[in-house]
């Protein structure tokens, strides 16, 4: 789980990357699917380490 989160976390970085060149670019279905994933995987990083812990606790 550990490693997933961490590319999780690089996914939403990206995903917010990707939302700053649909605004340049003024591509509105790009803009929508960069918030979403942006908003999606980033959700997921942050209940996972408020939930877990970073590194995981193991039992």
């Amino acid at each position: 789980m550990n490693l997933l989160m961490v590319i999780f976390a690089l996914i939403a970085i990206l995903s917010v990357v990707s939302v700053f060149n649909s605004i340049k670019n003024k591509n509105l279905l790009a803009l929508v699917f960069g918030v979403a994933s942006a908003a999606i995987f980033g959700w997921f990083v942050v209940m996972t380490v408020l939930h877990q812990g970073y590194p995981p606790a193991l039992h």
